[in-house]
């Protein structure tokens, strides 16, 4: 809380500054690193290729463990306001690096939440991932979408499972030292249940082919996962409750693990608006009105998308630190601004680089220019769960109308 003339302000809910100490220490850290990330990413857009030495001077400082608690080696950032806010810093660099940037980031929130709100086993699991996360330098994928076929476990017949089944979308896959992927079990009797099952890179049957070939987000090495019966113990699972059941408690843990991800559309749009805008003042001169309109259209774009993104984070830090209250309370409060904030930002940053695409005329619908590669990434927006379009819809309808959701 800020003191200010006798009145006690709220954290702004801009995404204008961070709200912890450790929130500030790494952005400080990645104010060192945008130079470089900027530099490198037209070099690995075009052919695809991952960052690996932008992820390795990351690494070397310490902001891939960032988020683990400091009692884990990390860095102790526990704020998804300040999570978000670094990965908008990082995406106005690069988009690509931004979104590898936050599937590793948001694992440490993500387990941090498991060790409040798990079961014994799922607390006992999130404190391995977390040693590993502080302290053995593991890069961890998450493998979340299916291809064709659901991804499933079913048992090996002697206490633990055989998962089958393909991914795609897997960002920093060929990189990664293990995997965090989202499954369910088909168990011998009983109901299936979901699942996220945590797998070494090495395991085996575990493979990474090379076919990515993305629109955008090319350098985030967003590959096929493979897994041929790739064995997984029952320590190794963070089991949910029957896959036919709405969870609403899960909803929490889905808010606390993607909605760091929107990060990543803010900072895109903020990049594409400061390009156009130096542009047009290169220029000189007073531009013609309708030019001055659509500049005067953008801010209040990104004035939407951020107040709205930044007050659904406050709400989320506030609701995730709450262990006493209800589960499935929790979740169906969390979940829906993450989601009413979800669309204001995918429509408005996609917005926003359209209109800087127009202000800059014809060169930006080039390869090569800045603006391209902005309008290719942030397209991905609509497809990141939880939720796609459709199911937000969905989901918001039926809290609006009172229907089962």
């Amino acid at each position: 809380m800020i003191s200010e003339v006798g009145v006690t302000l709220p954290h702004l809910a801009d995404l204008g500054a961070p709200v912890t100490p450790e929130g500030r220490q790494l952005l400080d850290v990645l104010d060192r690193h945008l130079p470089r990330i900027a530099e490198a990413a037209d070099t690995h857009d075009r052919p695809g290729t991952f960052p690996t030495e932008v992820f390795h001077a990351l690494r070397a400082d310490g902001v891939l463990s960032a988020t683990v608690p400091r009692e884990f080696g990390g860095g102790g950032v526990s704020s998804v306001h300040d999570l978000t806010l670094a990965v908008m810093r990082v995406a106005e660099a690069d988009a690509a690096t931004a979104l590898c940037l936050h599937m590793q980031l948001c694992r440490g929130i993500t387990m941090a939440y498991e060790l409040r709100h798990a079961t014994p086993a799922g607390q006992a699991l999130a404190e391995r991932v977390l040693w590993l996360m502080g302290t053995g330098g593991a890069l961890i994928g998450g493998a979340l979408k299916d291809a064709g076929q659901v991804t499933d476990l079913r048992p090996d017949g002697d206490g633990g499972w055989l998962l089958a089944g393909r991914k795609i979308l897997v960002s920093m896959a060929p990189v990664a030292t293990h995997f965090v992927v989202a499954t369910r079990t088909r168990p011998d009797s009983g109901p299936a249940r979901g699942a996220s099952a945590f797998l070494e890179a090495g395991t085996k049957g575990l493979s990474v082919p090379d076919t990515w070939d993305g629109m955008g987000m090319r350098a985030s090495a967003s590959s096929e996962v493979v897994f041929d019966d790739c064995p997984v113990p029952e320590d190794d699972l963070f089991l949910r409750g029957p896959v036919d059941e709405v969870n609403h408690a899960a909803m929490a843990g889905q808010t606390v693990s993607s909605i760091g991800l929107l990060g990543v559309y803010a900072g895109i749009a903020q990049s594409a608006r400061d390009i156009a805008v130096a542009g047009l003042k290169r220029r000189g001169g007073t531009p013609a009105a309708a030019v001055r309109t659509t500049v005067a259209e953008l801010d209040v774009k990104l004035y939407s998308l951020r107040t709205a993104l930044g007050a659904a984070l406050l709400h989320t830090d506030h609701h995730a630190a709450r262990t006493a209250d209800d589960p499935a309370e929790r979740g169906l409060r969390m979940i829906a601004p993450f989601q009413y904030a979800k669309l204001v930002v995918n429509r408005n940053a996609a917005a926003v680089v359209e209109d800087c695409m127009t202000l800059a005329g014809g060169a930006s619908f080039t390869a090569g220019h800045p603006l391209a590669r902005r309008y290719r990434d942030v397209r991905a927006g609509w497809f990141m769960q939880p939720f796609t379009y459709a199911d937000a819809v969905d989901h918001l309808s039926a809290r609006a109308l009172d229907l089962e959701s």
